[in-house]
């Protein structure tokens, strides 16, 4: 709340008026940070649900065509190699352990780019005490 500086028409304010409009700006201050937060709050939150059912649905198209895919290539194997059929099970099955990790470190990945705390909120939230300090230090509240 921005006022004009005092001439002399107009008293000078007491304390108790400049310091119940520093309390009303914090408390407005306050509420502001708090509708801030809530909204990088929400939009974190649908980035996670976007990554988690990307994830989830990646994992369960991979799960199945690799179930069609892992049969169909054992019984390849075993057609075009003279090697035992449990054989080619335990080389196909290695194979698509290490594509599963693979896949499983790049979901951990995006998972991790997530901000739980709000970065934005957290910096103006010290931008404001700095603020409210030096107005309340400086004795012009």
């Amino acid at each position: 709340m921005y006022s004009p500086p005092y001439n002399s028409d107009h008293p000078e304010p007491t304390l108790t008026q400049l310091v119940s409009e520093l309390v009303s700006d914090a408390k407005l201050l306050l509420r502001q940070e708090v509708a801030l937060a809530k909204h990088e709050i929400r939009a974190e939150i649908r980035k996670s649900k976007v990554a988690l059912m990307s994830l989830g649905v990646g994992i369960g198209l991979a799960a199945l065509g690799g179930l069609l895919l892992i049969v169909m290539l054992v019984h390849l194997l075993n057609a075009l190699s003279e090697l035992p059929l449990w054989m080619c099970y335990g080389i196909v099955g290695g194979a698509c352990a290490i594509a599963g990790i693979v896949l499983v470190y790049t979901g951990k990945k995006q998972m991790a780019s997530i901000e739980v705390v709000p970065p934005q909120t957290v910096e103006t939230m010290r931008e404001n005490v700095r603020w409210i300090k030096e107005k309340a230090l400086s004795g012009k509240i």
